[in-house]
């Protein structure tokens, strides 16, 4: 979406239409963004009325430190040292217009098999049965690339059709060359799966590369300004 930004787009935008989704996702971010409610199992999943995006990653990817990048909280996902902490949904809403929803942590959790095997289960139907939901964000560590979890994910998100977005994140831990490296082979990657969208955006919320760019593919997928706002939960 930019030309600073190591990407694969469908197609490129001219310098107006650039401008006009930063300032868009700009003005969407700079709105109120609140917690609403959380989830622990599938009876308990809210219906908010809204346009859905949600989080996923593996566990420590740094979802939680980029969601709050994303929103300028510091402490709107809770960030931890422990990886697997989040064991539930949580869901955000964002200006009246799209919710936010922090998904667990795949791939390493220090909690019982049983546990572990709760929320991953949450988190998959979440992904394969919520109709709102218009794309998940799918988060990749760029210092290590796709691993074996990623791939799975990936592969039941184009069996069940859900548009997915892969965002490369801790851009700021790796040189130019590694970064560029890492960008080319998981966009190659992409182009393996139909659910995949054809861009790869790279962040940091620690230097707040991608940020603006990330925020504005998010703002496209909101719903109009002036929607009804529905009833909390």
């Amino acid at each position: 979406m930019s030309a600073d930004l190591p990407s694969q787009g469908a197609r490129e935008e001219s310098d107006d239409e650039i401008a006009q989704l930063l300032e868009a996702g700009r003005l969407l971010f700079a709105k109120d963004c609140i917690y609403l409610t959380s989830a622990a199992q599938e009876g308990h999943l809210p219906e908010l009325g809204f346009n859905e995006v949600a989080f996923a990653g593996r566990s420590n990817v740094g979802k939680s430190s980029l969601v709050n990048a994303l929103t300028r909280r510091k402490t709107l996902a809770r960030a931890s040292n422990t990886p697997g902490r989040t064991q539930q949904l949580n869901f955000f809403e964002l200006g009246g217009r799209l919710i936010l929803v922090d998904l667990p942590g795949y791939g390493y959790a220090r909690a019982a098999k049983t546990e572990i095997s709760r929320w991953t289960g949450l988190t998959r139907s979440y992904l394969k049965g919520r109709s709102q939901l218009r794309r998940a964000c799918l988060l990749i560590d760029a210092r290590h690339g796709l691993k074996k979890n990623d791939h799975e994910i990936m592969n039941e998100l184009d069996e069940t059709a859900v548009s997915y977005q892969i965002v490369l994140t801790k851009a700021d831990k790796l040189k130019p060359a590694a970064l560029q490296q890492t960008v080319n082979t998981v966009v190659e990657e992409t182009r393996k799966h139909p659910a995949a969208h054809p861009t790869v955006l790279v962040t940091s919320a620690v230097s707040g590369l991608g940020i603006p760019e990330l925020r504005a593919a998010l703002a496209a997928l909101a719903e109009p300004p002036g929607t009804p706002q529905p009833l909390k939960p």
